[in-house]
């Protein structure tokens, strides 16, 4: 059995247990999905490809019985989605390279949504981790940060999210929306040892950035991202178990991810 199936099986079998105060039902909770549906309309960058979704067969075939099968198609950045540290690094590691015990660990949720939904260029400092721990606890090492700006309210409406409805490199320019600070990113690494971070808009940098800091610091240091994360407003500030499942894409920079949360009873 694998380091994270051990895991996983301990916690649902671990039962209630007081932490910090909190009673904590490990083997009761549940699962929340943190994923986008992937269609027509779902948000990728302005120089990407978008995805296509295409009917190859459906119906009932020639012997009688429906059979169904379609085409898709997308550049790997986009919508919920995987970054592997090949996308900054060049020497990064690719999908099939990162080891599962990495896609799995326990989670904590800060939530900056006060500060970004009042500044669409928000930066997340050193600082509002540091806030954060005052309140909520040391960040646990090899934890999964997800990062909550309160913008997955707007993905519904793209223009309001990204900040754009142009494609191409004046798509790009008009980007706005907030993200990670670099030197907070490195704070993250060297600090907190943190595996991975995600955050409910789409990009790990904010909108703006022209040097992309933030993706080469954590890549560099082999630490993950996930981008375009739904559902964050339903996540708790900690105490919870995070599973990302991204497309094993061999030689990949990223993929389509389905990322899930078990939340226990409290």
């Amino acid at each position: 059995m694998t380091k994270h199936y051990m895991i996983i099986l301990l916690l649902v079998t671990a039962g209630c247990r007081n932490i910090s105060g909190e009673q904590i039902c490990w083997d009761r909770g549940q699962w929340l999905d943190l994923t986008r549906d992937f269609e027509k309309s779902t948000v990728y960058w302005p120089t990407n490809v978008t995805f296509s979704h295409d009917t190859v067969t459906y119906g009932i075939n020639d012997k009688g019985y429906f059979y169904s099968s379609f085409l898709y198609a997308a550049e790997e950045h986009g919508g919920t989605h995987f970054d592997a540290p090949l996308h900054f690094s060049e020497n990064g590691r690719s999908i099939e390279q990162i080891l599962p015990e990495e896609f799995t660990g326990e989670g904590i949720c800060v939530d900056v949504s006060e500060k970004a939904l009042a500044d669409r260029d928000y930066l997340i400092t050193t600082e509002d981790f540091v806030g954060w721990e005052k309140m909520k606890g040391k960040i646990p090492a090899h934890a999964i940060v997800l990062l909550r700006t309160g913008w997955g309210q707007y993905w519904n409406d793209p223009l309001q999210y990204t900040g754009t409805l142009k494609s191409g490199a004046e798509g790009v320019g008009e980007l706005h929306f907030p993200g990670l600070d670099p030197a907070a990113a490195l704070w993250l690494i060297d600090e907190r040892n943190v595996k991975a971070v995600g955050i409910d808009t789409p990009s790990i940098d904010y909108g703006q950035s022209a040097d992309f800091l933030t993706h080469r610091t954590l890549f560099s240091h082999n630490v993950t991202a996930y981008e375009n994360v739904a559902n964050l407003e339903s996540v708790p500030t900690r105490n919870f178990y995070v599973v990302a499942a991204p497309m094993k894409i061999k030689g990949g920079s990223g993929a389509p991810l389905r990322l899930l949360v078990w939340i226990p009873e409290v």
